[in-house]
Parts: C-alpha cells; structure tokens; sequence
C-alpha cells in the first residue's frame, strides 16, 4: 500500500509588499519593493519610459505591486505615496486591506 503524498504549497518567489521606492534616473525608472519578510525585490519599469512622469512612473508600479499581490498572494493591497523628500526620489506604504480565505 502505498502512502500518501501531500499536496504541499508552493511558496510565492517573494514575500508580501509593505514598501516601494521608486527612483528616476537619466536610463529609467527603478524601482525597490520591499516585504514584510525583510527582502527586497529590485527592477527597472521596463514599459515606462524614461521621459515619462512621475504620476506616470508611480500609477505602473503601483499596478504591478497590486497585481503580484492578488497573484502571488491572494491579497488585496493598497498602495499610498508619502510626500516626496528628495527629487527624482518617491517611497509609498503598501498595506494589506485583505486575504482570501485558505490562503
């Protein structure tokens, strides 16, 4: 007879949003998302341009912390930009607002 195999769930590449920093350079827009866990997840907003504005720049990483959020963790977040301190320089709070069930 033989045992029986539990279903394991795979975990998600990275951890739950709490944080993003967005930064404006002369090749593009870059950004940090940092999680709860501690890590950090770095990248350029590849389909930004770099001429493009900073509403602009901000709306794409928020939409795509968003979208990683419902995808990888089937959480709801809300995103919320903090006056900015230095120029070319945007940091935001990202919250959980909810978790579906058996998650």
């Amino acid at each position: 007879m033989m045992g029986r195999e539990r279903a394991r769930k795979r975990q998600p590449p990275f951890g739950i949003p709490k944080g993003i920093v967005l930064l404006a350079t002369p090749e593009g827009w870059r950004h940090s998302i940092l999680t709860e866990e501690g890590g950090t997840l770095c990248g350029r907003l590849a389909d930004v341009p770099a001429d493009a504005t900073p509403a602009e720049a901000r709306a794409a990483v928020a939409a795509m912390v968003v979208s990683l959020a419902r995808d990888l963790h089937a959480a709801d977040v809300d995103v919320t930009w903090d006056p900015p301190r230095d120029p070319g320089s945007w940091s935001a709070r990202v919250t959980v607002a909810s978790i579906a069930p058996g998650t």
